[in-house]
């Protein structure tokens, strides 16, 4: 049996180093065939020369770099497109998805289920404010998305082979993974973990990046902001009409002006609505448009210890092997400053 983990990582330099020092130990207590895939989601601070110092050394330590960033959702769907394991287990890197839950998940999948997600029952380490914003989150996926998405469950899970190859073949711009599990519909188990403080680091998550993903998830696997809208519109028809009596009733009666005022907020406050639908429509279109031009969904420039590019659709790597086995080249220095020159292709 050989387990694959992916993990994606964007700026975890003071991070990975208890990483890759903690999961290897937890790893070898499972099987002795294992491979960690690190996904680096263009990351500026060193962390792909932490990984590659690693790799170095085990080449069950794997090294996916992306060109550019393309946001956690694409680096775990390249992970999961380079697993060669029998499970696979997809987890954060700073050290909040315990590797010690690795155990008790993988009874579970011993246990015929097949996928096991990791419910957080308690936070360290996060603001009062952090806390409620992702409850109100989780409250929003269920009951914009699909009421079977567990609450308080993130992209901590373990996958049979066959949970994982389904998830792969979802080849969407716009993506949200946990979304996409609970519309596979397999056999899950839940296990309730304490989730500890951060290793090193800061979060990657804020407010403004959770109520993203909360919109890419809705507008990507709901049409309810657009049904939402045409309710609204239908609502304020109604209450358009209504206001209508009423001013034609003001005008013969004589009212004074703050009737006219009040008629002039609810025009206002009914062109806010009609402008808000028109931007909810304009939205979806415009991601219908995204997927039309069925773009890459991520771009690879650099790997370690990868013997081949996975076959995949909507996936694009840019001779990794060539620039992986080019010869380095020592950097000119030109006073205080080093610039590293690049390797040309021939021709």
């Amino acid at each position: 049996m050989k387990i694959s983990v992916v993990s994606p990582v964007y700026n975890e330099y003071e991070v990975l180093p208890y990483l890759l020092d903690a999961l290897p130990k937890a790893l070898v207590k499972l099987t002795d065939h294992y491979e960690i895939i690190l996904v680096d989601d263009g990351s500026t601070d060193g962390s792909d020369r932490v990984i590659r110092e690693r790799a170095e050394s085990d080449s069950r330590i794997k090294l996916v770099q992306f060109s550019r960033n393309f946001g956690q959702q694409a680096a775990i769907t390249a992970g999961l497109d380079c697993v060669t394991g029998d499970i696979v287990v997809v987890m954060d890197c700073d050290m909040q998805d315990p590797p010690e839950m690795l155990g008790p998940m993988l009874d579970k999948i011993h246990q015929g289920y097949d996928v096991v997600s990791c419910r957080r029952i308690g936070r360290d380490g996060e603001s009062l404010f952090k806390r409620w914003s992702s409850t109100a989150f989780y409250q929003v996926m269920r009951s914009g998305i699909d009421h079977r998405i567990p609450p308080e469950v993130g992209d901590f899970r373990m996958y049979t082979r066959r949970a994982a190859d389904g998830l792969r073949a979802f080849r969407e711009q716009h993506r949200f993974m946990r979304g996409l599990v609970a519309w596979l519909g397999l056999k899950e188990a839940i296990l309730p973990f304490h989730r500890p403080a951060r290793a090193a680091g800061q979060t990657k998550y804020p407010l403004s990046k959770l109520v993203k993903l909360a919109w890419t998830a809705i507008s990507s696997s709901s049409p309810l902001p657009l049904k939402a809208s045409s309710y609204l519109g239908a609502a304020m028809l109604w209450i358009s009409a209504c206001a209508a009596c009423l001013f034609l009733i003001g005008f013969f009666a004589d009212w004074n002006a703050t009737s006219n005022l009040a008629w002039v907020s609810f025009l206002l406050g009914l062109s806010g609505l009609q402008m808000t639908a028109i931007g909810l429509l304009g939205d979806y279109v415009g991601r219908v448009f995204e997927e039309s031009k069925s773009r890459p969904l991520y771009v690879v420039s650099q790997v370690c210890n990868i013997e081949r590019s996975p076959e995949q659709p909507r996936a694009l790597w840019l001779d990794t092997h060539e620039a992986q086995s080019a010869v380095r080249i020592e950097p000119r220095v030109y006073g205080p400053i080093v610039l590293p020159s690049t390797p040309r292709k021939a021709g």
